[in-house]
């Protein structure tokens, strides 16, 4: 049997994209961080998102059924933390950046590298989470060219432009 922590450790050498999850609805305006983000197929266009059922958001996720997810850019590592962070508040987070809406009213980031607004179709639970298979309904992007994705337990920036 593989080790809980054995395999963490290999997730982390594991590159991915880090996104702040929002939704917003009767239940007010929630988000975190996330890692755990992928596309699922582009007819419709479909993304999985994995959310931890212990956290103090979970419960509004599944409530709204709607969410965004807001691909960070290279400058965005406060956010990140804040929206990763138990010691802020929703309140506290959302004032960290510029957020408007679209068409599930979920805030997008507004300089997000690019932003998908989503409709929860689906929901399972596996082992800690919940997968929520989510309809984009919108996209919005913005004119970053860098991104800011998590590797060996630090944030990395990718995509600089070449100086000539």
């Amino acid at each position: 049997m593989i080790d809980a922590n054995e395999y963490r450790n290999g997730m982390s050498l594991l590159t991915s994209a880090v996104n702040v999850i929002t939704t917003d609805g009767v239940g007010g305006m929630h988000g975190f961080t996330a890692s755990a983000v992928c596309s699922v197929t582009d007819t419709p266009p479909t993304l999985l998102v994995c959310v931890n059922q212990s956290t103090r958001s979970h419960d509004y996720f599944v409530q709204h059924k709607v969410l965004a997810v807001n691909v960070l850019a290279a400058q965005h590592e406060q956010i990140s933390n804040a929206f990763a962070s138990s010691k802020f508040s929703s309140e506290e987070r959302f004032k960290l950046g510029e957020w408007g809406a679209l068409e599930t009213g979920s805030p997008i980031l507004k300089d997000a590298l690019v932003s998908f607004d989503c409709e929860i179709e689906q929901i399972q639970h596996v082992g800690t989470h919940s997968v929520l298979m989510c309809r984009v309904v919108a996209i919005q992007h913005s004119q970053q060219q860098e991104s800011l994705v998590y590797f060996n337990r630090a944030y990395h920036q990718v995509g600089q432009p070449e100086l000539v």
